[in-house]
C-alpha cells in the first residue's frame, strides 16, 4: 500500500518553482533572473563546473540596495519553504518505518530488547518504575523566525500533508495547489525581519503553543505504542507508570533578564491553567457524546456509585439539571458533573477539584466501570487517553521553574538582614552556613519579605518573587512551580540562601513540608571541580538534610553544557562534564541521595546539543537513575515539535533511549570504562583546553572575533527578550554563549564544537598514546564516539573557503595570525576523526550528507552577500534590514542558530 502521493525530490523541485514564479509576480522578471543567476553559479561551483565563485562576487557587487533585499529574501524563503519539504520527508519515513516494522528506536524496539534478555514482567515494571522524563522549554533566545512567519509555514506544511497523504480529485488538488500559492506569496510579501525585541509574555505564548496543540494531543499515542508493545511482549500484566512531565523556564527564569517580573510569571500561571481546563472541558463533553449507555441494563459498580453520589452532594443544582437531562445514563450524569468541577477550579464557587488526583481518580473509576460492563475498547480508546493527558499535564498545563543569579539572593540577603544588625557580607563561607542553617530551623523569621520598602530594585526583585510564590502555590498548587535553579552556583551557602528566603515567605516549613527542589546550576570549572566541596557540605547540613527529607530524598543538579564550553572548549568541556556527572553520581551514593541530573543543553553541538537518544545512551551508567531531565530551545523545539508525527517520534525515541539505559544501570550499575581510556581523555582534554584557552586570550582575539563574525549584528537581531551580554565588557566572558556559537556558525567556522580537539587528540598520541586504542574507544565507548560524532557534525557544517571571506573583515595583522591558525585546527579534526573512525567522509549517516549537499550551494550567496554589506563602513536603512536578513536566512539554510 502506497502510503505518500510524492517525495522529497518533487516538494523541493516543486516549491523552488513556485518561489520563482512569485518572484517573478511580485518583484520582475529581471530580479528573478538575477537570483537565477546567482544560483546557478552557486551550484556550479559547488559541483566543480567553476574554478571559482567569480560569477557570484560579480553579481553582487553590481546590484543595488533594492537587489540585494531580493536576493536575500529569495534565497530565505526558498530554505524556509525547503525545511518544510525536509520535514515531510521525515514524517514520511516515521510512517513507512511504522507500517513495515522497520522504524529503530522506537518503544517497541526497547519492550523487544527487554522481552529478548528474557526479563520477567516484575522487572520491566521496576524499569518503567523508575523512568521519569522531564523536556523543559526555555525562551533562550536563538529561534530567529517571526511568529507570523512560523504561522504561515505551519499552513504551508498542511498544505503539503494534504497533497501528500489525501486521494484528491482533480478538482481538490487543483484548491489545494492555490490556496498553497496563496500562502506562498503571502510568506513572500511578509517581513522576515522583527522590528522589535519580543517581550517575555511572547516567549512564553510560544512555549505554550507546542505544548497545547501538539504535545497535548500526542502524548497518549506514545503510550498506546508502549502498552500494545508491552502486550505483545510480556504474558504477565504490565503496569505503565507516568512517564514524561513537561517544564518550562518562559515566564519564570530571571537570570540576566530583568523583564521577567513576578507580574508576568503570575500571568504566565494563569495562562497556562486557563488553557488547560478548557481543553478537559471539551475532552469530558466530546465523551458525553459517546458513553450514552442505559443504566438499567448495566452495573456501574460499587465505586463508580459511591463517587457519582459524592458528587452529586457537592453540586445539587447541577445534579439536578443532569438527572433531568440524561434519565438512566449514569456515565453522562457523572461526566456533566466532572465538567463543572473542572470549570470551577481556583473557582469562587464549591464544588471544584481541589487536586488533580481527585480528577484523576474520577477518570480511573469511569474506566473500571466501562471494563467491567463490557467496554473495554471504549476504555482504551476514549478514557485512558484522557488519564494519560492529565497525569502528564495537570491542571497547569507545565510547571515552571524559577531562576536566577546567585549573586542576587546573596545581595538581597545582605541588604535584608542588615536591617536587623547582622553583616552579612563580612561573613566567610563557614559563617554563612552556620547563620542560614540556624535560621532555617528557628521557628521565627529573620526578614519580613512582604515589608519591601527602601530596598534597592535587585533587592525588592527578589524578596517579591519570594513572597508571590508562596501565594501561586496556594493559588495554583505546589506543583505549578516547584522548582528553583541557581545561575552560577559555586558554594554551599548559594543552595542554603534560596532555602533561606522559601522559609521567611513560608514555601518551607522544616521539618516535614519543603516546597521547593532547590537545583545547584554547576556550569563554571571551580564548581564543577569542587562538586564534592559543594554537595557534601549540603548533604551534611541538618537544615538541607531536613529539605531533602522532605523532597522524597532526591536531589536535582543542573549542568551548563553552554557555559562550561565556552570556558573550556568542546573536548575539555565533554570531558569535564562526563566525569563530573560520575563524580556527582559518587557523591549522592555516598550520602543515599538518589540523585535528578538537569542537563542544561543547547540547540547547537558545542552547547550541548546533537541526536537526544544519543546522549541519553551516552550518560556513565551511575548517573541514570531513570529520572532525567533536560531544556528544550529555540529552534530545536520547532524542528521537534512543531509536526506531531514528529513530535511523537521524537518522545519515543526519548523514551527508548531511557527505558535502555535504564536497564543497562540496573545490569551494571557502574560502568566499567578501562583506565587507559580515562587517562587518554584526561591527556587530551587538558591539552584542548590549554591551547584554546591560549586562542582565546591571544591579544586582539575579541577584535578579530567581533569583525570576523556577525556578532554586532547579532546583537541587534531583537531574537528575545534577554540581552546578549551580561554587561557592557567587550569580552568573550561576558558574552552569552548562545550569541557566541550564534556568530560562529553564521561565519560557516562553528569553531565552538570542534577547535581544540585535533590539539588534544595530537598530545595523547604524542605522550605515548597509539592510533589502535583511539578507534577502540570509539567502536566500545558511546561517551567517545557520541562526542566525536557531534564533532563531525560541527566539522561538516564549516566551510572555510567561506569563513576566509569573514576573517578577511578582519584586520590585516589579526587575519594573518589567527586565521591559519584556525585552519589547520579544523584541518588537524578532519584528518583525525576520519582516521580514528575508519570513516571515508565526516558524517556516518548517508541522509546528512546529502542534506548539507542540497543545501550548502544556497547558503553561500547568501554568506557572500552578508560578508559584502558587513565590509561597508556606512549603510542604509534598506541595507541594514538586508544584512540582518541574511542572518535570518543563513540560520534557516544551516538549521542552527546557538
Amino acid at each position: 500500500m502506497d502510503l505518500h502521493a510524492r517525495e522529497v525530490n518533487q516538494d523541493v523541485r516543486e516549491l523552488g518553482e513556485l518561489l520563482g514564479e512569485i518572484i517573478k509576480e511580485q518583484v520582475s522578471e529581471s530580479a528573478f533572473d538575477i537570483v537565477e543567476q546567482i544560483r546557478t553559479a552557486a551550484v556550479a561551483y559547488r559541483r566543480g563546473d567553476a574554478t571559482d565563485r567569480a560569477v557570484i562576487h560579480e553579481t553582487l557587487d553590481g546590484l543595488s540596495a533594492e537587489e540585494q533585499d531580493v536576493v536575500a529574501r529569495a534565497f530565505t524563503t526558498y530554505f524556509e519553504l525547503i525545511n518544510l519539504a525536509e520535514e515531510r520527508q521525515r514524517v514520511r519515513e516515521i510512517r513507512e518505518g511504522s507500517q513495515d516494522g522497520t522504524l529503530e528506536d522506537s518503544v517497541r524496539d526497547a519492550v523487544e530488547e527487554l522481552a529478548e534478555r528474557d526479563l520477567r514482567a516484575e522487572t520491566v515494571e521496576q524499569v518503567l518504575d523508575d523512568v521519569l522524563i522531564q523536556p523543559t522549554f526555555t525562551a533562550h533566545p536563538t529561534e530567529a523566525r517571526r511568529k507570523t512567519v512560523k504561522a504561515k509555514l505551519r499552513s504551508v506544511s498542511d498544505h503539503l500533508e494534504t497533497l501528500d497523504e489525501v486521494r484528491l480529485t482533480t478538482d481538490e488538488q487543483t484548491d489545494v495547489e492555490r490556496d498553497l500559492e496563496a500562502e506562498v506569496t503571502s510568506l513572500w510579501q511578509t517581513p522576515q525581519v522583527r522590528d522589535r525585541r519580543p517581550e517575555v509574555t511572547d516567549e512564553a505564548l510560544n512555549v505554550q503553543w507546542y505544548l497545547e496543540n501538539v504535545l497535548f494531543v500526542v502524548i497518549s499515542e506514545v503510550y498506546d505504542a508502549l502498552e500494545r508493545a508491552v502486550e505483545d511482549e510480556f504474558d504477565d500484566e504490565v503496569d505503565v507508570p507516568k512517564l514524561y512531565e513537561f517544564r518550562s523556564w518562559a515566564g519564570s527564569d530571571r537570570d540576566g533578564n530583568p523583564f521577567v517580573t513576578p507580574e508576568v510569571t503570575e500571568e504566565t500561571l494563569d495562562r497556562q491553567q486557563s488553557v488547560a481546563l478548557p481543553l478537559y472541558r471539551d475532552r469530558l463533553k466530546a465523551l458525553s457524546g459517546i458513553l450514552s449507555q442505559d443504566g438499567r441494563q448495566l452495573d456501574t459498580g460499587e465505586r463508580f456509585d459511591e463517587r457519582l453520589e459524592a458528587h452529586r452532594e457537592r453540586l445539587p443544582g447541577v445534579a439536578s439539571e443532569a438527572e433531568e437531562r440524561y434519565p438512566n445514563e449514569p456515565y453522562r450524569q457523572k461526566l456533566k458533573l466532572m465538567r463543572e468541577s473542572v470549570l470551577r477550579v481556583n473557582d469562587v464557587r464549591s464544588g471544584g477539584y481541589q487536586e488533580e488526583s481527585e480528577f484523576l481518580a474520577d477518570i480511573e473509576t469511569l474506566a473500571e466501570s466501562l471494563r467491567a460492563n463490557g467496554a473495554d475498547v471504549i476504555a482504551e480508546s476514549q478514557i485512558d487517553p484522557l488519564y494519560r493527558t492529565v497525569d502528564t499535564f495537570g491542571f497547569n498545563l507545565a510547571s515552571l521553574d524559577l531562576r536566577d543569579h546567585r549573586a542576587n539572593h546573596t545581595n538581597a540577603i545582605a541588604e535584608a538582614v542588615d536591617r536587623e544588625g547582622i553583616d552579612y557580607e563580612a561573613m566567610s563561607e563557614d559563617e554563612r552556613v552556620d547563620f542560614l542553617t540556624e535560621a532555617i530551623l528557628q521557628d521565627e523569621t529573620v526578614i519580613d519579605v512582604d515589608d519591601r520598602d527602601g530596598y534597592s530594585d535587585d533587592a525588592e526583585r527578589v524578596l517579591q518573587l519570594f513572597a508571590e510564590t508562596a501565594e501561586w502555590q496556594r493559588d495554583y498548587g505546589v506543583d505549578a512551580i516547584d522548582t528553583y535553579a541557581i545561575s552560577w552556583c559555586e558554594e554551599p551557602s548559594h543552595v542554603l540562601e534560596v532555602l533561606f528566603l522559601a522559609d521567611q515567605a513560608g514555601i518551607v516549613d522544616l521539618p516535614g513540608y519543603c516546597g521547593l527542589d532547590v537545583v545547584p546550576l554547576l556550569e563554571s570549572k571551580y564548581a564543577l571541580d569542587g562538586a564534592r566541596r559543594i554537595m557534601g557540605t549540603l548533604f551534611e547540613n541538618e537544615a538541607y538534610q531536613q529539605a531533602l527529607d522532605a523532597r522524597n530524598g532526591v536531589q536535582e543538579i543542573m549542568l551548563g553544557y553552554s557555559d562550561s564550553n565556552k570556558e573550556n572548549g568542546f573536548l575539555a568541556a565533554n570531558w569535564s562534564l562526563f566525569r563530573n556527572q560520575r563524580r556527582l553520581a559518587a557523591i549522592t551514593d555516598d550520602y543515599d541521595v538518589e540523585m535528578r541530573l538537569f542537563h542544561g543543553r543547547g540547540g547547537s553541538i558545542s552547547r550541548g546539543g546533537g541526536p537526544m537518544n544519543d546522549a541519553m545512551l551516552a550518560l556513565p551508567n551511575e548517573t541514570v537513575s531513570g529520572q532525567i531531565k533536560f531544556t528544550e530551545q529555540g529552534e530545536t523545539i520547532s524542528e521537534k515539535y512543531a509536526n506531531r508525527s514528529i513530535a511523537e517520534r521524537n518522545l519515543e525515541q526519548m523514551l527508548n533511549a531511557q527505558i535502555r539505559a535504564r536497564h543497562n544501570a540496573m545490569e551494571e550499575p557502574v560502568e566499567e570504562v578501562p583506565e587507559e581510556w580515562t587517562a587518554a581523555m584526561e591527556t587530551a582534554a587538558e591539552a584542548a583546553r590549554e591551547e584554546y584557552l591560549d586562542l582565546l586570550e591571544t591579544d586582539g582575539f575579541v577584535e578579530f572575533f567581533e569583525t570576523a563574525t556577525p556578532i554586532t549584528v547579532i546583537e541587534n537581531l531583537n531574537l528575545g527578550s534577554r540581552p546578549a551580554s551580561r554587561s557592557e565588557d567587550r569580552s568573550v566572558d561576558d558574552l552569552r554563549a548562545i550569541p557566541w556559537v550564534f556568530s560562529w556558525t553564521q561565519a560557516r567556522c562553528i569553531l565552538p564544537g570542534w577547535y581544540s580537539l585535533a590539539t588534544g587528540i595530537q598530545a595523547y598520541l604524542d605522550d605515548g598514546g597509539d592510533m589502535e586504542t583511539l578507534r577502540e574507544m570509539y567502536d566500545e565507548w558511546l561517551f567517545f564516539q557520541t562526542t566525536l560524532d557531534n564533532a563531525a557534525l560541527a566539522l561538516a557544517r564549516s566551510e572555510m573557503e567561506i569563513a576566509e571571506q569573514y576573517a578577511d573583515l578582519a584586520p590585516d595583522d589579526l587575519r594573518d595570525e589567527l586565521f591559519p591558525r584556525i585552519r589547520e585546527e579544523y584541518e588537524d579534526a578532519v584528518d583525525a576523526i576520519t582516521e580514528i573512525t575508519g570513516r571515508d567522509s565526516l558524517l556516518r549517516r548517508e541522509w546528512l550528507e546529502e542534506n548539507l549537499a542540497r543545501r550548502n550551494p544556497y547558503v553561500d550567496p547568501l554568506n557572500l552577500l552578508q560578508v559584502r554589506l558587513l565590509s561597508q563602513s556606512h549603510l542604509t536603512e534598506e541595507e541594514t534590514r538586508t544584512l540582518r536578513l541574511t542572518v535570518q536566512g543563513i540560520a534557516a539554510g544551516m538549521k542552527n542558530t546557538g
